[in-house]
């Protein structure tokens, strides 16, 4: 029995070692099929990414502007109408694939500068001055021998240098290192090209877009057009779109960005905006966007080439934000009304008085609510309990009827008299009741007799 056992316990530890290995050879072949991953990602090169700078349509227009904006510095002759307008539309086309391709350079250098800090790409998010920060940085595990003031904030600085002391990230390797690095030189360049692009298209906005120049001037005119790609495209934006073009959202670290980060993008370094009240910059954007709009509309359709609009449209913006900043007109002191002297007409008429004569206090009520002085009232449960009756019933208090009711004893005559000779029925000495009362009925014959009596005739009697 002690053999069996024996081998049995053999056999499940064979088999919890036979488990134990698989289990650490699986972990090791996703080991390194993750490994793999991260090198498939990080081995792609820039011809992949990028092929702008290698195209001839960018040197071509790289070239001629060049020479555009060395013959305007030299005081040259000026290109002709058309060559000059063709060359704009294709800087602005130029400025916007530039744009796209920065944003690609942008996300290559985060793919291989993420393993090193991947912190970074919260702190700072503009896609240039990310890129001279990685330059800068390289694989230096010391910030504070790295100098970041030319191009980062105060506050960025101190937020970037305290994450690094504690990022989990590890030096990128020789090669990796130097296609960021490029990637990094690649995206510094294009910005100057679009840079570039953005002077030319600068210089010839007063020709270009007259009344867009004369709302937000000439520098922030050509950033709009660049970003939007033309004029044309500009002009078919929205309002609202127009607002946010060139936003970029700012690092505040450490500070609140309730109200210090407006929604606005180049509108934001435009004359208008900046000489506005904080309180009311935000309003005056908006109106700044839905009239350049419509000044963007108008010179894309070459509705007035001498900028008459803009200027209108400008001033009107000019009024609007010196009418907010007015205060409230003073609340004038209201006189009181003229008092009423004449008497309000009211109802009246028959139907109204006898109303009133229904519905008045009578004298019985008067009396019940009239107590004398000195004397006690009557109750209806005695010595004061109950319901008093006040005046009524005492000496020296008189009575009044109401007047339906005294309306109604005058039917009945002024004098009380009985009941038997007002009756159809009469008692006699000699027959006792009798049906009808010839006295009653006002007979015509002088001679008073009963109705059986022998000398009795018939009678005539009067109508009634």
């Amino acid at each position: 029995m002690a053999t069996l056992e024996y081998s049995f316990y053999a056999d499940l530890d064979e088999l919890s070692d036979n488990e134990a290995e698989l289990d650490a050879r699986t972990a090791e072949e996703d080991n390194i099929d993750m490994d793999m991953d991260v090198l498939e990602t990080l081995n792609y090169d820039l011809s992949r990414v990028s092929k702008l700078l290698e195209t001839h349509r960018y040197a071509d227009i790289m070239h001629k502007l060049e020479q555009a904006l060395g013959k305007d510095s030299d005081g040259g002759a000026e290109m002709g109408t058309v060559l000059e307008d063709k060359l704009i539309g294709d800087c602005n086309q130029l400025s916007a694939d530039i744009e796209n391709e920065i944003v690609i350079f942008h996300n290559f250098i985060r793919d291989k500068y993420r393993l090193n800090f991947p912190e970074l790409e919260s702190l700072v998010h503009d896609p240039i001055d990310y890129a001279r920060v990685v330059k800068k940085i390289a694989n230096e595990t010391d910030l504070t021998l790295v100098d970041m003031e030319g191009f980062l904030q105060p506050a960025t600085v101190i937020a970037v240098s305290v994450t690094a002391l504690t990022t989990k990230g590890k030096p990128l390797p020789d090669s990796i290192l130097r296609k960021t690095l490029d990637a990094c030189d690649h995206a510094i360049d294009l910005d100057s090209a679009r840079k570039k692009v953005l002077e030319f298209v600068e210089s010839k906005m007063g020709s270009i877009a007259p009344n867009l120049s004369a709302i937000v001037g000439s520098a922030v005119a050509a950033k709009l057009m660049g970003t939007a790609g033309g004029l044309s495209a500009l002009a078919n934006m929205p309002a609202c779109n127009v607002l946010v073009v060139g936003h970029n959202r700012k690092n505040r670290v450490g500070f609140s960005t309730a109200l210090s980060q407006s929604r606005a993008g180049y509108l934001e370094q435009t004359e208008i905006f900046q000489s506005t009240p904080p309180e009311l910059r935000m309003r005056a954007s908006r109106l700044l966007a839905s009239k350049s709009t419509l000044a963007a509309r108008v010179d894309a359709t070459r509705g007035d080439p001498s900028g008459t609009n803009g200027k209108a449209l400008r001033e009107e913006i000019r009024k609007n934000i010196d009418k907010w900043q007015e205060p409230p007109p003073a609340r004038q002191p209201k006189p009181l009304h003229v008092p009423y002297s004449v008497p309000k007409k009211r109802r009246g008429g028959r139907r109204l008085r006898k109303r009133k004569e229904r519905y008045q206090v009578t004298d019985m009520r008067k009396l019940a609510n009239r107590m004398a002085f000195g004397t006690p009232e009557d109750s209806s449960l005695g010595d004061g309990l109950g319901i008093g009756y006040g005046m009524l019933g005492q000496a020296g208090s008189k009575l009044k009827l109401n007047a339906k009711v005294a309306k109604k004893r005058q039917f009945t005559g002024g004098s009380t008299t009985s009941g038997l000779t007002t009756s159809s029925l009469a008692f006699t000495l000699v027959q006792g009741i009798e049906l009808c009362n010839p006295q009653a009925l006002g007979l015509v014959s002088g001679i008073q007799s009963t109705y059986f009596s022998e000398s009795g005739t018939f009678s005539k009697l009067k109508k009634i």
